[in-house]
């Protein structure tokens, strides 16, 4: 154990007399006042009595001292002081001057690097809400007309508006599932069941959903697999796994133009596993990249659909298997955009 260690814990167990003064200042006078009746008890015991005059003057110009020092010093924790109690009313705007390098100039980096992070949260907090109203209200309101129209016999109830209904219900539900589930990461509670399992037959599964996704839209995309080797494995939570390649072909297939392909390239290298989604769109801006994996964030390739919470899905439970998740650049300058997911193969 380091002498500092021994020495913190020693000092932590040395009485508080002072935590009733409720003043730094007065803390200081009475400070100033014994250190300064000890040093003149010495005197006298050594030197005899000092003069009446001289010992008063020299007190109390020791405590007209400490109280200009203490004034500069303690500024910094009343501005802390008046700057909590504007975060408790909801202003993060205040900053406090950390000017000095002691202990309370610590303190104020401290808590200027605290107010800059709720800040944040709290931008982020009322975008999620703006956000998660906006994204809820479009498709009520679409199936709440089609519902009206059916009960006031503007039309009737075939096929074609029923299903009309059934697709503002299912993107209701994925909303409201992809919010559960991002609640469930931020909470910490996204357990990954793990095992290992050939990688190749998920993709296809994936794939297969994508391909009936699409055609209930009538897009025409056409999906292309290539797995190298084809036996590759992975040691992976199948059902996040599947939800990250699903999410990835839907941006894809979105994003690129009717009748255009989209591809699944899988490679197995160095101890890890290479799951890349190329789509044939514009691409993806590099301004943008660092963007699209942030919740409702769609880039200026959003042509209408999707939730805006795909693709930060999948970066959190890429980030869970302890993979990364990147926009690249297209091989040899082809266009469209290109995600890459890698994951480690054990």
């Amino acid at each position: 154990m380091s002498l500092r260690v021994t020495t913190r814990r020693y000092l932590d167990m040395v009485p508080r007399p002072l935590d009733s003064v409720r003043s730094m200042k007065l803390k200081l006078a009475i400070l100033m006042v014994a250190s300064g009746g000890l040093a003149f008890a010495f005197f006298w015991s050594q030197i005899g009595w000092l003069p009446p005059r001289t010992t008063i003057a020299a007190l109390l110009g020791a405590l007209i001292f400490s109280q200009l020092l203490a004034h500069g010093m303690t500024k910094p924790l009343r501005e802390m002081t008046a700057a909590a109690r504007a975060m408790a009313r909801g202003d993060y705007t205040r900053r406090i001057p950390a000017t000095s390098r002691d202990e309370v100039g610590e303190l104020a980096h401290a808590f200027n690097q605290m107010a800059a992070d709720l800040a944040a949260v709290d931008q982020e907090r009322r975008e999620l809400i703006a956000n998660v109203s906006h994204e809820l209200r479009t498709p009520i309101t679409a199936l709440r007309a089609v519902l009206e129209n059916l009960v006031d016999g503007v039309e009737k109830p075939d096929p074609a508006t029923l299903s009309t209904a059934l697709a503002q219900t299912e993107r209701l539900g994925l909303l409201v599932g992809e919010l559960l589930d991002l609640s469930r990461i931020d909470a910490g509670v996204l357990a990954l069941d793990r095992e290992e399992f050939e990688l190749g037959p998920l993709v296809e599964e994936a794939v297969a959903e994508a391909e009936v996704t699409d055609a209930a839209t009538g897009r025409g995309i056409r999906f292309a697999i290539d797995v190298e080797p084809p036996g590759v494995r992975v040691f992976a939570d199948r059902g996040r796994l599947h939800q990250v390649v699903i999410n990835l072909l839907d941006n894809a297939a979105r994003h690129g133009p009717a009748g255009g392909e989209v591809g699944v390239h899988v490679r197995a290298m160095g101890g890890e596993v290479t799951i890349e989604v190329r789509d044939e769109g514009p691409g993806i801006p590099a301004e943008e990249r660092h963007q699209v994996f942030e919740r409702f964030t769609r880039g200026g390739r959003a042509g209408g659909g999707g939730t805006g919470l795909g693709l930060a899905i999948v970066r959190w439970v890429v980030d869970l298997h302890g993979g990364t998740i990147a926009v690249v650049d297209p091989a040899g300058g082809a266009p469209g955009g290109h995600i890459r997911v890698t994951l480690p193969a054990r």
